[in-house]
């Protein structure tokens, strides 16, 4: 028992990966979690009509972690068309001939929270019993947390099923000697990679369709937008992490290995896939999500199903998307030299 203690203990050393995976790995994620669930130094912006708002309502607000801006009458009668166009403004506060408080937000999120705490805090000494009406220009102040962040599980549940499946796929037929064999023939290497992408991506393709329809109408996760339009973001998504699993496939040796680089290549971007507003990310660090797929993919698919945003909207997310798989692929076909030499 003690010998087989001993060459397990042997072997795991020996195994950089398996080292990094139980001694680094917590380590760095427990660090971004800090990083990322730390104390924000988001301001949050309220927007007011200062022309019909008492000077001690306006001093008040001033006096709370709110920036206080200024619109024209015309504007805080159109407050859901004044915040579309001012993404950087949180809420808008109207106040009623009776004194009660009318406030808009923009979406149901943590920054609207903030904002909406911050207004109370401000009116708690100066007419705590003041009624307050509170309004979204997309979605409902009750609606539940699942309508909230359905988007984001389509795009994570797509991207990492199919990186997973690819991955160790390609793996095994490395461990077979299938990727060694096809590689003797006069196939180019690019053809290999495109070979095996266009394959896993049938089936990706395939995963994403049942994916969305399940959720918009078995789970009835709310859609504002054309559920051809989420399927266009969701495909691009699932072949990425096509990709994505052919990349690190060619660069793990085994399927224990792929496991291993999940810490570091997965987890990492749920974080920055939308389930934490980027602007709340301390230390710039959101700016991180232009290098992650998962991102351009939640944020298209969120634009479609919340926003009700068409190809205008989302081509830049989109265009991120191809842009990155390109990019792998391109990847994928340089690595495959260390097989053959054309």
């Amino acid at each position: 028992m003690i010998q087989l203690a001993k060459r397990v203990i042997r072997q795991t050393i020996n195994d950089k990966r398996s080292v990094m995976l139980i001694l680094v790995a917590p380590l760095l994620i427990l660090t971004l979690v800090y990083f990322l669930l730390g104390d924000s130094d988001y301001v949050a912006t309220v927007a007011i009509d200062r022309d019909a708002v008492a000077a001690p309502v306006i001093t008040a607000l001033e006096q709370q972690e709110l920036n206080v801006v200024g619109l024209t009458a015309q504007e805080a009668e159109q407050a859901a068309d004044y915040l579309q166009h001012n993404e950087d403004v949180d809420a808008v506060l109207r106040f009623s001939e009776t004194s009660a408080m009318d406030i808009t937000l923009y979406e149901p999120s943590t920054k609207g929270a903030t904002a909406m705490s911050e207004i109370q805090k401000a009116m708690a000494d100066l007419n705590p019993s003041a009624e307050t009406t509170i309004s979204y220009v997309y979605g409902t102040q009750d609606q539940s947390l699942f309508d909230s962040l359905g988007y984001v599980f389509l795009a994570l549940f797509s991207f990492f099923f199919v990186f997973i499946i690819s991955a160790m796929a390609l793996v095994r037929e490395r461990s077979r000697g299938t990727l060694e064999r096809l590689m003797m023939t006069p196939i180019r290497r690019g053809e290999v990679i495109a070979g095996y992408t266009l394959g896993y991506s049938v089936f990706a393709i395939i995963q994403a369709v049942i994916i969305v329809l399940y959720a918009i109408f078995v789970l009835q996760l709310s859609n504002e937008g054309n559920i051809g339009w989420v399927l266009l973001p969701m495909v691009l998504l699932a072949v990425t992490a096509v990709s994505f699993g052919a990349t690190i496939s060619i660069f793990a040796g085994s399927e224990l290995q792929v496991v291993q680089l999940i810490p570091f290549t997965i987890i990492p971007q749920v974080f920055f896939s939308g389930l934490i507003p980027l602007d709340l990310i301390p230390y710039h660090l959101g700016n991180l999500s232009y290098i992650m797929p998962i991102y351009y993919g939640a944020a298209a698919i969120k634009g479609i199903m919340v926003y009700g945003d068409g190809f205008t909207e989302i081509w830049g997310h989109l265009a991120g998307l191809t842009t990155y798989a390109l990019v792998l692929y391109l990847i994928n076909t340089q690595a495959l030299k260390k097989f053959r030499k054309l």
